[in-house]
């Protein structure tokens, strides 16, 4: 599995698909990044087991 993976989400605000880079050396891992359409924060949680990776957007008072 390569470290570092290029991953969709769709934002929960306004619904544009985004990309985002994630490191695969870590199995739990929960960040912020600003939508690149509407700048809002998206909270992203990070899960991997089994070299497959799980991704949900959420936001702010999700």
């Amino acid at each position: 599995m390569d470290m570092l993976q290029t991953h969709s989400f769709a934002c929960p605000y306004c619904g544009e698909t985004q990309y985002t880079e994630i490191d695969c050396s870590v199995s739990e891992q929960e960040y912020i990044e600003d939508c690149q359409v509407c700048c809002r924060p998206v909270s992203l949680c990070v899960n991997i087991h089994n070299n497959e990776v799980q991704l949900l957007a959420l936001g702010e008072n999700e």
